[in-house]
């Protein structure tokens, strides 16, 4: 079935952004709640109807719904995520710039981009909605949850495929920064080539033979006492690349959980260790506005430890 395009979106809840579930043609289900219990089993049949009765499931066009709503074919519902168990990350983003198209933030270490997975209202998204009072915000490019520094969002929905389409053209030019061993045998600077694809363990990606699908610039900065810091360019935006890459030269970033061992998650609802950030950082953006025509570009304010 395809779902039908929302007329109406609701404003976001402590900064969640509503989420949207369709109810399908041909369905079994008298009642709203039965058809959300068994669709989104994140909570059983009282926990929906306890949820509307809050008043927190609406119709496609904003209603509230009551606790005995009738399944209706082909209509959408509205809700918003609430996670049980949602650890506190206390730290905040510093908003750079912001006009009336786009805002750019210094992202901390240990906050998601926005809600997914167990993080719903510790988000930077919601961080910054909060902040501005614009429900509207979207992202335009991500960084990992561990990784801090400059990230730019979009305002205005009308402006947003602009935005997007420098990323998708590689249009816009990112470097970061990284703590690692100081190895002083490797010659510098050098690009890293190769083919990352997912590994078989959930989350990780690994290099394999073929043709190369990512390419990173890696200038060494300085070092001291055994630790180096190193510039890291990416020319392509595979996912986990500059770890995978710095990895694989046998220089793990400092405080990296996944590369070359995956560390154990903490328990749902537990803060994770906050003394021991991963050491990237990124550094800077710059790109052409495609609105104003401007050489747009920032620096974080952040240092790696």
């Amino acid at each position: 079935m395809t779902r039908p395009k929302p007329a109406w979106r609701p404003a976001p809840r402590h900064g969640v952004p509503g989420s949207c579930v369709a109810m399908p043609h041909g369905g079994r289900w008298a009642t709203v709640r039965a058809f959300l219990a068994e669709r989104l089993p994140v909570l059983d049949e009282a926990g929906w109807a306890d949820r509307l009765l809050r008043g927190e499931v609406l119709g496609q066009s904003g209603e509230v719904l009551g606790v005995d709503a009738r399944f209706q074919p082909a209509q959408l519902l509205w809700y918003w995520r609430e996670p049980e168990a949602e650890a506190e990350i206390p730290f905040e983003a510093e908003v750079l710039f912001q006009d009336e198209h786009i805002v750019v933030a210094d992202k901390p270490h240990f906050l998601p981009m926005s809600p997914v997975g167990r993080y719903a209202r510790w988000t930077l998204l919601a961080q910054l909605q909060r902040q501005l009072g614009l429900d509207t915000l979207t992202p335009i490019h991500r960084l990992d949850r561990e990784t801090a520094g400059v990230v730019v969002f979009c305002i205005q929905p009308a402006t947003r495929a602009a935005y997007q389409d420098l990323f998708r053209q590689r249009s816009v030019h990112k470097q970061y920064e990284a703590l690692a061993d100081h190895r002083p045998e490797l010659d510098w600077p050098q690009t890293r080539r190769s083919r990352i694809v997912p590994s078989d363990q959930h989350m990780l990606m690994h290099e394999v033979e073929g043709e190369a699908n990512a390419e990173t610039l890696i200038e060494w900065l300085e070092a001291r006492d055994g630790t180096a810091r190193y510039r890291l360019t990416p020319l392509t935006g595979r996912t986990h690349q500059l770890r995978v890459h710095m990895n694989a030269l046998g220089l793990p970033l400092r405080g990296d959980s996944l590369y070359p061992v995956m560390q154990p998650a903490p328990a749902v609802g537990a803060a994770p260790d906050y003394s021991q950030p991963l050491q990237l950082l990124a550094r800077c953006i710059r790109f052409q506005d495609p609105i104003s025509g401007l050489e747009r570009c920032f620096e974080s304010r952040r240092q790696l430890d």
